[in-house]
């Protein structure tokens, strides 16, 4: 889990975090898309989406509950125009450090030891 974190402050992975609960488009490799409610966005890029519209490289379409897409077939994610890019990046990053930081104050083995 601090690992991911780790990632996901290191990288524009938060950005499409910040997507959760937003519907957008995934492009994916194969020439397919998937566009549909983002249910969640891990530091590796395997995103998970519900309500989806499935259309394969060939134009058919299907309706999904939901559908898992690893990281590496992610091609191009887009972002709703609406999305301010910069706020949400920070506020995301602003959820990790939170994460980060929480229970580091007043545990014994951080505090310090007067001699």
């Amino acid at each position: 889990m601090a690992e991911e974190r780790t990632i996901s402050e290191n990288s524009l992975v938060v950005l499409l975090q910040g997507l959760q609960g937003r519907v957008t488009t995934v492009d994916l490799r194969d020439e397919s898309t998937a566009q549909g409610r983002v249910l969640s966005v891990d530091a590796f890029m395997n995103v998970r989406l519900k309500d989806v519209l499935y259309q394969d490289r060939r134009g058919r379409r299907r309706q999904l509950q939901d559908l898992f897409i690893t990281g590496r077939n992610v091609r191009y994610v887009h972002i709703p125009d609406d999305v301010d890019m910069m706020k949400t990046i920070q506020n995301q990053l602003d959820k990790i450090h939170r994460v980060r930081s929480f229970g580091s104050e007043g545990r014994k083995e951080f505090s310090k030891k007067s001699n």
